[in-house]
């Protein structure tokens, strides 16, 4: 367990996706949050107090949380001196990103220093097992997307907090940094040797008799050239009974790969069902979760409304609009599957 409360740490960033790790540990955990560490560069915020390494330490923070994320997971020299500065400050230090924080000398001897601990969770749990697609007990929803941060995270975390309010039972099972830094559990799936992700997805979501919901958190999209591996091993792995189809109003790329366009939800939709059949022949799709931040709130209901007679789903922004819908379809879908 992380020591709470945290420091976020944002570091120099500009662009919103950096550090969605810091905004998503802000939205769904803001009782354990103090406050956040922003570079004299930085031209974001998560809505929190600017509060120095020291400051953070005098009003209680434990753990300055590295909430910032890059294309291929390093830290970089600026972080590292972060980092250095925050452990001997009193702070603990945990990240997600792929590069390790004992790594780096200055940290290690840091740490020999102050007898801090850092915190790597990026680091899959030992001897994973190899899937083996066989049927097991429970209700299971993964959610999928036409993209990477097309909002899979968040829409898993409102549909546990609607079954929860209905009174179903229903656990949100984290697959990447920012979900587990929330969850405090889970496996970082695109940390996991390949032929492990689709055992690890069971791992996370074993049998369970109560009657109740796993939601595992979707990763990558089986239609993005560098991340498809990993989201077609949640979808063998999950044998998900659910799908709810993520993505994003109005992007005009593959994240990370200009000029290469989106899929269409139908195209996509149809795919991760097709993939998904090889473990759950019986899998159905209940809803379509958009992000509609790039919209105004006119044209995020219209594409909701077009999308709902295109593909015969419940379409909801999970923040600006809810999940009532789609819990709606999802609990309706099965208490009429259950007894027919």
């Amino acid at each position: 367990m992380i020591p709470s409360p945290y420091l976020l740490y944002l570091g120099n960033s500009t662009e919103p996706l950096s550090v969605k790790t810091s905004r998503g540990v802000a939205a769904w955990r803001p009782e354990l949050c103090i406050g956040e560490f922003r570079g004299e560069r930085c031209t974001l915020s998560v809505g929190l107090d600017h509060l120095s390494f020291a400051q953070a330490y005098a009003q209680g923070a434990k753990t300055l949380i590295i909430g910032v994320a890059n294309a291929g997971g390093v830290l970089g020299a600026e972080t590292v001196s972060h980092v250095v500065e925050a452990l001997k400050a009193g702070l603990n230090v945990a990240s997600g990103l792929h590069e390790r924080l004992s790594s780096h000398a200055s940290v290690r001897e840091a740490l020999a220093e102050t007898g801090k601990q850092v915190f790597d969770v990026r680091e899959p749990p030992a001897n994973l097992p190899v899937g083996n697609g066989r049927p097991r007990a429970g209700r299971r929803l993964l959610t999928v997307g036409t993209d990477c941060s097309v909002g899979k995270m968040y829409t898993t975390l409102a549909l546990e907090r609607a079954l929860l309010k209905r009174g179903v039972n229903a656990s949100f099972r984290a697959t990447g940094q920012t979900g587990i830094f929330i969850a405090q559990s889970g496996v970082p799936v695109d940390a996991v040797i390949a032929d492990f992700i689709s055992g690890a997805a069971e791992w996370i979501s074993p049998a369970r008799e109560d009657a109740g919901w796993d939601l595992i958190e979707g990763q990558g999209s089986l239609f993005h050239p560098s991340y498809a591996g990993v989201s077609m091993g949640l979808l063998h792995g999950s044998q998900p009974d659910a799908l709810v189809l993520c993505h994003e109003v109005g992007r005009s790329h593959m994240r990370g790969l200009p000029g290469r366009s989106l899929p269409d939800l139908k195209t996509c939709l149809e795919a991760n069902l097709q993939a998904a059949r090889l473990t759950n022949p019986d899998v159905k799709p209940v809803g379509v979760a958009l992000n509609t931040s790039n919209v105004d709130k006119e044209h995020a209901q219209r594409v909701c409304e077009e999308i709902e007679a295109e593909l015969e789903l419940p379409c909801q922004d999970p923040v600006a609009m809810g999940v009532d819908k789609i819990t709606d379809r999802l609990l309706e879908c099965f208490e009429t599957c259950e007894f027919a």
